[in-house]
């Protein structure tokens, strides 16, 4: 089964206020962006998206503004990380009526569900849109594994088209693709893996720490395509110390922060997140500072 869902699609986050009300005109602008920069899709409402601190209308809000940001140029995801599987079926269709390309579907967050509840879960969202959808698999942080025997049990879910595979195991690109082929689009989403399953064989990758720097993320994955292998080795040993910040339980507000050090957000986060702080912050600052000093220059 092949679908067109290839190549870069960020997870955005969700730019707020100071007081944590929503921004939506800085939303829209970073939107705009990664559009320019040439992603081949977007998605919102993901963990950097911070979805479960928002309320519904809010999240309906978000994805209402990116459909009318992309204006049909690249298709716009949602992330669906509700607790309840009516919550997420309801989730599902009124995101399709808001003019959404699919959604990147989590695992029910806060019960950590066996396989039989996992997959149950899966087909009864599969039955709530006909829209195509990834499945992001991410045991790290959301402690339910979807192993590639589970993806060859579900391959018969048609809409089901993708794989956000982060369980941070690279032996995983390998073992899906004997598995199952060429079934699922392969994304990875752990971003400094990225040239490690590019070489693998992936079909696209859901960036996080490249929504700064979308130009230079860009053009790395383009080197991968062309198998320009030492050009992208040097892009991506100056992008490693940026991509290693959305490997920390603080990825989103590391990364807000690094949005807001190039000039493309602020660092306000919805609570119980906070903005990070002293010797913390001190580190991090250095950390992309210091990268952003030997920022490469990437031609328009």
């Amino acid at each position: 089964m092949n679908h067109p869902w290839q190549g870069v699609f960020p997870a955005v986050t969700t730019q707020f206020h100071q007081d944590q009300s929503l921004d939506l005109d800085a939303t829209a602008r970073h939107l705009e962006i990664l559009i320019q920069s040439g992603v081949s899709g977007l998605i919102v409402c993901g963990s950097l998206g911070e979805n479960q601190a928002m309320e519904p209308a809010e999240k309906r809000a978000v994805v209402r503004l990116a459909v009318e940001t992309s204006r049909g140029r690249v298709p716009v995801l949602s992330g669906v990380a509700e607790t309840g599987t009516a919550a997420a079926c309801r989730y599902l269709q009124d995101c399709e009526q808001l003019g959404a390309g699919g959604f990147m579907v989590m695992p029910a967050m806060v019960y950590k569900a066996d396989t039989r509840e996992a997959v149950h879960f899966f087909r009864t969202v599969a039955r709530a849109s006909a829209l195509p959808w990834m499945l992001y698999n991410n045991p790290v942080a959301y402690p339910v594994d979807i192993t590639p025997e589970v993806f060859v049990e579900i391959a018969d879910i048609e809409n089901l088209v993708a794989i956000k595979e982060s369980s941070a195991n690279t032996r995983r690109i390998t073992e899906l693709r004997n598995a199952v082929g060429d079934r699922y689009q392969l994304f990875t989403g752990v971003d400094d893996l990225l040239l490690e399953c590019a070489i693998l064989g992936i079909d696209g990758w859901v960036a996080g720490s490249g929504i700064a720097f979308p130009k230079e993320n860009q053009r790395l994955w383009d080197l991968t395509r062309e198998g320009r292998w030492e050009e992208a080795r040097l892009l991506y040993r100056w992008a490693q110390p940026l991509m290693k910040l959305d490997t920390h339980p603080h990825f989103v507000q590391y990364i807000k922060l690094l949005c807001q050090e190039t000039g493309l957000g602020k660092e306000w986060v919805r609570e119980p997140r906070l903005p990070i702080a002293g010797a913390e912050r001190d580190a991090v600052l250095q950390i992309i500072r210091e990268s952003l000093a030997k920022r490469p220059i990437i031609a328009s």
